[in-house]
């Protein structure tokens, strides 16, 4: 676990690594069309501070977007009791614990650190949950501050938020900025190859935030059956999901790897692109490993 651990905050320089390489992409896209070398490093240079300021901001951001407000013990004492109980338990400090009023049963954990972490659950998820599940799945979320999953997401909702708004200004001012249109006309490739870069790099972004949130959930579901004991007390959360689970009042695609279970409209292609691994995956991986935890 400890090695899990070390291995995120050194997949953290990767993934950086991987997003400012497709920034550099973009960047070099832009130069391409207008012909000047120094914008990619500006483009760079400006994704990099706008990241920076999402590292700090995120949490507090995805809080707003999903509607959640930080409560008291005395506002829901049941999760409360077995949010602090687990970080005793994991010897970490107590979260700030957040309540998002929606049917849909969910939960989610954000910020930066341990010290800095926020963890929030639906009311919907309170109603359909006995103490036992609900355990397992904070004790989920709480895995995830563990390992500073919370850290990698943030920097890679950050970056891939930076490449949105990056690919979307420079398609913009690719076909209504104008330029210098004798440049453009020489090189009718580059701009081809240009604009074929700047809308994929958002879908390589997606699939990198993907691929990263899909291996996180597998780490955080072993975490928590590891920090209760209980596996099947987490299978048996999952499997209610299966039965019960359903979109969030408010969908935002920014934020819905943070959740313990997809938050968004199923169906098409959108299984595909999810950012959390099938239910019956993480059920079937959970009671494969039981003896383990």
């Amino acid at each position: 676990m400890y090695g899990a651990i070390a291995a995120n905050k050194r997949n953290t320089v990767i993934i950086m690594a991987v997003f400012i390489g497709v920034v550099g992409a973009v960047g070099w896209a832009f130069s391409a069309f207008y012909g000047e070398p120094m914008i990619t490093p500006w483009v760079i240079g400006g994704a990099l501070v706008y990241a920076l300021i999402q590292y700090f901001a995120a949490s507090k951001l995805a809080v707003a977007m999903t509607g959640a407000r930080e409560i008291e013990k005395k506002d829901n004492p049941r999760l409360y009791r077995i949010i602090e109980n687990l970080a005793i338990t994991t010897g970490m400090p107590t979260p700030k614990i957040y309540m998002i009023e929606d049917p849909a049963p969910n939960a989610f954990a954000t910020g930066r650190d341990p010290k800095h972490a926020i963890v929030a659950a639906t009311t919907g998820i309170m109603d359909i949950m006995d103490d036992r599940e609900l355990e397992a799945v904070m004790a989920h979320e709480m895995g995830h501050v563990k390992n500073y999953d919370i850290r990698v997401s943030m920097i890679a909702f950050g970056l891939a938020s930076a490449i949105g708004i990056l690919s979307d200004i420079a398609l913009r001012m690719m076909f209504f900025g104008g330029g210098d249109n004798r440049n453009n006309n020489s090189n009718p490739i580059m701009l081809v190859v240009g604009i074929v870069v700047i809308i994929l790099a958002p879908i390589v972004a997606a699939l990198v935030q993907m691929a990263i949130s899909r291996q996180r959930e597998y780490l955080a579901d072993a975490t928590g059956a590891m920090t209760t004991r209980d596996s099947e007390g987490l299978a048996s959360a999952l499997e209610k999901l299966q039965q019960y689970s359903r979109p969030m009042q408010r969908q935002n695609t920014s934020t819905a790897h943070l959740f313990f279970s997809n938050p968004l409209k199923g169906g098409g292609l959108s299984k595909l692109f999810s950012t959390h691994p099938p239910l019956e995956d993480r059920i079937a991986r959970l009671r494969a490993n039981a003896n383990k935890f």
